[in-house]
């Protein structure tokens, strides 16, 4: 994660006071119009066995499915009818910042989250507004990435978390707040931008801080009522498994290892993958030692909150390779048989396939470079254990230089895997280096506890910078690759049944379709603003539809500033806010 400190201004304080937190949502959340619209009145109550088997036609999750694949059934959409895609909607959220959720629906009914505490409920055939909650964080709350990356269905209810880290449940037919739960205090320096994850009855989010010297941590709540069920610290404390990979004395308590991306599922053992992010500081000289769990997939039991397995991507981590992506469950072929997989495309520049088991230990299998990593001299092929190039490493008071940059060979935007090609699609960014110099930093709670100076250089005389790539994932070979010559990708991915590929990401503000077996792009629409949202699609009356969210900001941004400091004039800034699309073939 990297980005400036921002402080985020709220129109009212007051409702900070956890005293006054009914009230507020009473006041700030917008009432449905009267009498209740009839889509409301039938609104389907979203059951556990409808989030493990979702009807082809909805979209009730972030990825869809608890799996991660960001893929849907649908066929009516195809290479041979793409072509003629063509808005059907769109509505102004009336909000700037960065837009990165996705539109979930269930039966018609849209819900869509934006930055600055907003969730909308919409027809989904016309984009009627159906009601609107709005509960601006306090004055001053300490948020350095003002977005939201959805909400998650259960029940009837709709759960958001708000940007001061307070987790809400929101009435699905009414908008109505229906409990609220602090996650943790802002002013050390705890926020939240993710969504949440339901399963089995059981709500969870974690927070972003990594930059603010936060010990990470998975929460659970009941999803009935908001009790706090458990808490796993990704930081080990004195005694507790993992320990022993952090120097003694106080450094865990402010050691990182933040949670900001949604976790995936695995029905079957119960257990939720979180990624995690860097270490605090950045610098791995001011922490010896492995870090756990820092940069890492954790498999964590939804009922206890235990901690089952993991798989450390950059032991001592030390280059800001937050590793907050989960993997995406996929069972591959290796060897003749076959692997109850794990896929993870890292920001460290490696796609890692890993084998889960039902008892929790996370298994290394193999491990490849997708985009140029000069970091890793190699990888052991039986742990999986990199082998640092030092002179590639910074620490303080020592400049290192290396790929990919800061930002890494993919951040935080998913990928998206289609079970009928075999690939998982790939939204990278190639031909980015940077370097770090680590400097000296005392704890203060709030500030930023980073401890380095950073920069990001595109390489000279690159062709392209943003990618698509197709990955098969029996054979762990590239099948294809869609270049950018002029633009990053920031681009969630979506696959679907009909051999189609969906991902925005590029500063032409352009929504793309290409055929999922070859990589050809077939469509492409420009939006008002840029697309960092996840995309979605549905199916209504007969009609296939595709949403997404156009809203550029945050680290897309940056990267953007970045060549534009490189390249004077030649990348400028993008239009933002943001608007939600959907488009179908009429």
């Amino acid at each position: 994660m990297n980005s400036s400190t921002r402080l985020f201004l709220s129109l009212s304080a007051a409702c900070a006071l956890s005293g006054l937190a009914s009230l507020g949502a009473v006041l700030s959340a917008q009432q449905p119009v009267a009498p209740m619209p009839p889509i409301l009145q039938n609104y389907k109550s979203v059951t556990s066995d409808r989030l493990l088997k979702p009807e082809d036609s909805n979209w009730l999750m972030n990825r869809r499915t608890y799996d991660g694949w960001g893929f849907s059934p649908l066929t009516q959409l195809t290479p041979e009818n793409v072509g003629r895609l063509q808005p059907v909607w769109s509505m102004a959220t009336g909000v700037n910042f960065g837009h990165e959720a996705p539109p979930l629906v269930n039966d018609g009914v849209m819900f869509v989250a934006t930055p600055q505490n907003q969730v909308i409920a919409a027809d989904a055939r016309t984009g009627t507004v159906l009601w609107r909650y709005r509960n601006p964080a306090p004055e001053n709350t300490i948020l350095l990435h003002p977005t939201s990356r959805g909400v998650a269905l259960w029940g009837d209810k709709v759960f958001f978390a708000r940007a001061e880290a307070v987790l809400v449940a929101l009435d699905a037919r009414t908008g109505r707040e229906v409990w609220s739960a602090t996650v943790e205090d802002n002013k050390k320096g705890y926020y939240m931008s993710l969504a949440p994850l339901a399963a089995n009855g059981v709500v969870m989010v974690g927070t972003s801080g990594g930059e603010l010297g936060v010990r990470g941590f998975v929460s659970g709540f009941d999803a009935e009522t908001g009790k706090p069920l458990w808490r796993t610290y990704t930081v080990p404390a004195p005694g507790e498994p993992g320990s022993e990979t952090w120097p003694k004395g106080e450094q865990w308590k402010t050691g990182g290892a933040s949670i900001w991306v949604t976790a995936n599922y695995d029905p079957e053992s119960n257990l939720a993958y979180w990624g995690t992010g860097n270490g605090g500081p950045w610098m791995g000289d001011r922490r010896p030692g492995d870090n756990l769990y820092t940069s890492s997939t954790v498999a964590i039991d939804v009922k206890t909150g235990q901690i089952k397995g993991h798989f450390q991507y950059s032991p001592n981590e030390s280059w800001d390779w937050d590793e907050v992506s989960p993997p995406v469950l996929i069972d591959f072929q290796r060897g003749g048989r076959t692997v109850r997989g794990l896929v993870n495309v890292a920001r460290n520049g490696y796609i890692w396939f890993l084998e889960r088991t039902t008892q929790g230990p996370v298994r290394f299998v193999d491990a490849t470079p997708y985009v140029k990593q000069n970091v890793f001299r190699s990888v052991d092929p039986k742990t999986g254990r990199p082998d640092v190039d030092p002179d590639r490493k910074p620490g303080t008071n020592k400049k290192a230089e290396f790929c990919p940059s800061i930002w890494g060979g993919k951040n935080w935007p998913p990928i998206a895997f289609n079970p009928l090609t075999r690939m998982i699609y790939i939204p990278a960014n190639e031909n980015f280096c940077a370097s770090i110099e680590g400097r000296a930093s005392e704890y203060t709670p709030g500030a930023s506890f980073t401890g380095a100076t950073t920069t990001v250089t595109p390489v000279a005389g690159a062709d392209h910078y943003g990618e698509v790539q197709a990955w098969n994932v029996d054979t762990g070979k590239r099948v294809w690759t869609h270049n950018y010559a002029a633009s990053p990708n920031w681009g969630p991915m979506l696959s679907t049944a009909g051999g189609l590929v969906f991902s925005g990401g590029t500063n032409d503000r352009r929504f793309h379709a290409f055929d999922a077996k070859s990589g050809k792009l077939l469509w492409e629409y420009p939006t008002s603003s840029g697309i960092i949202g996840q995309p979605s699609t549905f199916s209504l009356d007969g009609t296939q539809y595709v949403a997404v969210q156009s809203g550029w900001a945050v680290d897309a941004r940056a990267m953007q500033a970045r060549l534009n400091a490189a390249f004077p004039g030649r990348y400028p800034e993008v239009p933002e806010g943001g608007t939600i699309w959907v488009f179908a073939v009429k």
